[in-house]
């Protein structure tokens, strides 16, 4: 498969994203980029300075540490897919975290901290051969992409797979905190001043509420067949 194209995968959180965006990744032999992580990273390392915390958010601190911040993705090979790292520090478990979850849309509101992330993933992405999700890749990342996916699910049922995902890892935290949280980063991602979550007028959205993970990678490794194809 000569042909490489640039796959941007949108969505709400937990519709599973990163999964399928790893899965398309390993077929292909694409770069996978997880933007989410980015921002996560960037929110704990403003939990870790205590420039966001239950009592608030300065923002004006965050945005002058900008410059301090160096986020960068270092494939491992037992795991077989790229961990975030953050100023040199493997921080992928740290920031898969409720309450990186808590502050993530919060952080991702921010213009600077969209305009700094936003030119690294541009720059990853300007040999084509990659697949990368988020919240606005069709749309502002990669507003030309050969491929945009749109991928939704019900509130309850985001809920309950991030509530059992957090279970696995032994994390104390209750359904209902869960599905306060996936609501609130909703509303924020959809509202937000700065490239909010909308659906590009040229994406594919798909409802994986009633999906496995199987029937969703066929669908949308037959989309990709049929996009390579055409070119």
């Amino acid at each position: 498969m000569n042909t490489k194209i640039t796959i941007a995968i949108d969505g709400f959180s937990s519709t599973g994203k990163s999964t399928l965006a790893k899965q398309l990744a390993k077929q292909l032999g694409y770069i996978y980029v997880d933007t989410g992580a980015m921002y996560r990273a960037v929110a704990y390392f403003a939990m870790q300075k205590n420039i966001i915390s239950p009592s608030g958010f300065d923002k004006t601190a965050l945005i002058g540490l900008l410059p301090s911040i160096q986020l960068s993705f270092q494939f491992n090979e037992v795991l077989g897919f790229a961990e975030m790292y953050l100023n040199n520090e493997n921080v992928e478990n740290q920031i898969r975290t409720i309450e990186v979850s808590n502050y993530v849309s919060k952080v991702a509101e921010v213009s600077e901290v969209r305009a700094k992330l936003v030119e690294q993933q541009q720059e990853m992405g300007k040999n084509k051969g990659i697949v990368m999700d988020g919240r606005d890749i069709g749309t502002v990342v990669f507003p030309d992409a050969e491929l945009k996916i749109f991928m939704t699910a019900s509130a309850t049922t985001r809920a309950q797979r991030r509530f059992a995902e957090l279970e696995q890892k032994g994390d104390k935290v209750s359904y209902e905190e869960v599905l306060q949280n996936v609501e609130e980063r909703d509303y924020i991602d959809t509202h937000r001043a700065d490239s909010p979550l909308i659906i590009a007028n040229d994406a594919i959205e798909i409802d994986n509420s009633d999906l496995s993970k199987e029937e969703q990678f066929k669908i949308v490794l037959d989309l990709v067949d049929e996009v390579i194809n055409a070119k």
